[in-house]
């Protein structure tokens, strides 16, 4: 197995912080906007970066939610030991925006389950996506993001993994071979 650092965390910093522009660019003010983080590893992100908007920009009165995508996911009932976690949103999406905001993009199934879970919470009028790694040629749905950190060629048998200072002690993106 062999570990290559494919982002330092002063790299995953100047990501972040690009990805937060971009958001205030095409958002200003989101009071017609929320972040939704697909759990679990999509709500480190969008956390990061509601503190960025808020701290750096200014940005008051941000929804951030959190989505429990795993009773929605199309191999729920494929024999693997699925672990739920804690959906928390307390708004209504109903004609608003919507940014879904997950760490790595991959098949694009997990997408598609947020898509499906989101409609208990009301019809957005619209809905965008922020990753912060896309892993090109693996799709297989037709999704891609409106807003990515960083465009990765990885094959199957590698794995990209993101680490953060908050559970890891350190921000990172590493392409692990098998």
């Amino acid at each position: 197995m062999s570990q290559k650092t494919l982002l330092t965390a002063t790299e995953v910093d100047i990501i972040l912080h690009r990805l937060a522009c971009q958001l205030l660019e095409n958002h200003l003010d989101f009071k017609n906007t929320v972040l939704i983080g697909i759990q679990p590893r999509g709500s480190q992100l969008a956390t990061r970066l509601k503190s960025i908007l808020e701290t750096e920009y200014q940005v008051n009165n941000i929804a951030l939610g959190f989505l429990d995508i795993t009773f929605f996911r199309d191999d729920f009932r494929r024999g693997e030991t699925l672990e739920a976690n804690k959906t928390q949103i307390d708004f209504l999406v109903e004609n608003r925006k919507v940014i879904f905001i997950d760490d790595v993009l991959y098949t694009g199934r997990s997408i598609n389950a947020a898509l499906s879970a989101i409609q208990s919470f009301g019809r957005p009028s619209e809905v965008e996506l922020l990753v912060l790694v896309d892993r090109r040629f693996s799709r297989h749905l037709p999704i891609q993001p409106d807003y990515r950190g960083r465009q990765v060629d990885a094959i199957n048998n590698e794995k990209v993994v993101v680490k953060w200072k908050e559970t890891s002690g350190e921000d990172s993106v590493e392409l692990i071979t098998k």
